[in-house]
């Protein structure tokens, strides 16, 4: 759910953006980062984790954990809670590692 009108902040929420989750259309607006996008259409989970393959999803909501990792625009390991949303963007949740060694990653 988005919060349309904030009592302190006031009406925040304009200019829809459309983003993609897991190729699914999702609505979101520009000023909001791709986590909240998530969970105001209600998606909780993230990824994985490696060790456990536990549910990952928001938790520190400031950057300083790596529970918010996904992989956005083909990039590994984003933190969707620091980026900002931009309409057409890719998010894909991370369930692996990053191929380090791949084309998009150096040499």
């Amino acid at each position: 759910m988005h919060i349309n009108n904030h009592p302190i902040l006031g009406e925040r929420l304009h200019d829809p953006v459309t983003i993609y989750f897991n190729g699914k259309p999702l609505r979101a607006y520009q000023q909001q980062t791709i986590a909240a996008a998530l969970i105001a259409n209600d998606v909780k989970k993230f990824g994985e984790s490696r060790k456990l393959m536990q549910a990952r999803g928001l938790f520190c909501s400031r950057g300083r954990c790596c529970s918010c990792y996904m992989t956005v625009n083909g990039e590994d390991h984003v933190r969707t809670c620091m980026k900002m949303v931009e309409d057409g963007m890719e998010v894909f949740p991370n369930i692996g590692d990053p191929d380090v060694r791949g084309n998009n990653h150096g040499n």
